[in-house]
């Protein structure tokens, strides 16, 4: 087990280390002023991110989701509940998108599709519900930790 600590942290190391070097790289080349001045310093740095992120999920779904069930085997039906929690959640929040073009666009600016229009609308809607079940969560969560407290 210790030698899976070991190998984690420099795995980490290697990470922060390729991170910090693209970063460094893109602020030594300059970032551009506009998308016509594109000196491929943006590309490689986003790539970079999606990576990163694919890693996390990665780790957090496939790996944790693992060493749950090996513990415990019924935090699968958890897992599933609250996966068909935030599907039942995008489902209400695409329904209540309504897809309207948005106002104050450039007049040279490409006119997004019906179907942009639906995403976009489905996932400000989802920013907002998310946000504010956060903001309430941690209210309440104070609250009743006061309460239990005294």
């Amino acid at each position: 087990m210790k030698k899976y600590g070991f190998l984690i942290k420099i795995i980490e190391l290697v990470l922060i280390v390729i991170s910090v070097a693209i970063l460094v790289w893109g602020f030594v080349k300059g970032f551009p002023a506009t998308v016509a001045d594109d000196n491929g310093t943006v590309d490689p740095l986003l790539y970079w991110a999606y990576i990163m992120i694919g890693l996390a999920l990665f780790a957090i779904l496939i790996i944790g989701l693992g060493i749950a069930i090996k513990n415990n085997p019924k935090v699968l039906l958890r897992y599933g509940l609250i996966l068909v929690g935030a599907a039942a959640l995008c489902l209400v929040c695409y329904l209540l998108a309504k897809g309207e073009m948005a106002h104050g666009l450039s007049p040279t600016a490409p006119i997004p599709s019906a179907a942009e229009l639906k995403f976009t609308d489905t996932i400000l809607n989802l920013t907002y519900i998310t946000g504010a079940a956060a903001i309430v969560a941690i209210i309440f969560g104070e609250i009743i930790m006061a309460i239990r407290n005294k």
